[in-house]
């Protein structure tokens, strides 16, 4: 299970290279943010990714990062 927590400090120390998004389960950006760290940019972009990662609420967390969870923590409350 994903943290929330993790993947802000990840996105703020390791954002650069891409490391939140390899964390989050999102490879595909991972690689591009890490092909592209020379210019910078992708470090930018990991700066709003912290701070949206920072203000999102643990339960949008884990519906968008932690499926699995989500829908077994929400069927099992119904019962």
């Amino acid at each position: 299970m994903k943290n929330r927590t993790t993947a802000c400090f990840l996105a703020f120390f390791l954002g650069g290279l891409g490391i939140h998004q390899f964390y989050l389960g999102k490879s595909i950006k991972g690689l591009i943010y890490l092909c592209f760290c020379w210019t910078l940019i992708p470090s930018f972009i990991a700066l709003i990714d912290f701070l949206l990662l920072l203000t999102m609420h643990d339960g949008r967390f884990d519906e968008k990062y932690n499926q699995a969870f989500f829908y077994h923590r929400r069927f099992v409350s119904q019962e």
